[in-house]
């Protein structure tokens, strides 16, 4: 189910300030358009609800794609507690990066994963919190799982995984018509 809002303001990119506090922050020179939704799976059967997000990336060369994801990687290593906005934060991040395919299938060029815990002021926690990042030419992919009750982190990777993958199928299947 769709999440309000459900989509990003096109002419503004997610920023981690100096302080850990994600904000709105202008597309960067080296980005040509980015969007995000936010969904939400239910609660259901005992378990709290998942919230999601998708978001894609076209940057102006696959090198400034590349830059995008090394630059995610240190903003985990900065703020490994960061502040998502008003009442939600993330914690204890860890991350790792995956080259060409590297212990995986080879449907990107560079991928990388986040783990942590989410804590909300409407859903408690700690929950679980996965991010991850798939980079294929001048695209970035990524997907967004918060937990929440009863939703461990192997759910949570294995909806962004099929959330992902289904992406990334679609992005492959565009590319090959455009050229």
């Amino acid at each position: 189910m769709r999440r309000t809002p459900y989509e990003s303001d096109p002419e503004t990119s997610p920023v981690l300030g100096a302080d850990c506090v994600w904000h709105a922050g202008k597309l960067r020179a080296s980005v040509l358009a980015t969007l995000s939704r936010s969904y939400e799976l239910p609660a259901e059967g005992g378990k709290g609800p998942v919230r999601l997000s998708a978001a894609v990336t076209v940057h102006r060369t696959a090198d400034d794609a590349r830059w995008d994801t090394a630059e995610s990687l240190e903003e985990t290593m900065r703020c490994p507690s960061q502040q998502l906005r008003q009442g939600e934060r993330i914690e204890s991040m860890v991350s790792t990066g995956l080259l060409g395919g590297e212990d995986g299938p080879a449907d990107y060029d560079d991928l990388l994963i986040e783990l942590g815990t989410f804590r909300s002021d409407e859903l408690g926690g700690p929950h679980a919190y996965v991010w991850q990042q798939a980079q294929i030419l001048q695209f970035t992919v990524a997907v967004t799982g918060k937990g929440a009750e009863g939703r461990p982190e192997k759910e949570i990777s294995a909806l962004l995984d099929q959330a992902q993958a289904g992406m990334l199928a679609r992005l492959d299947a565009a590319v090959k018509k455009q050229s």
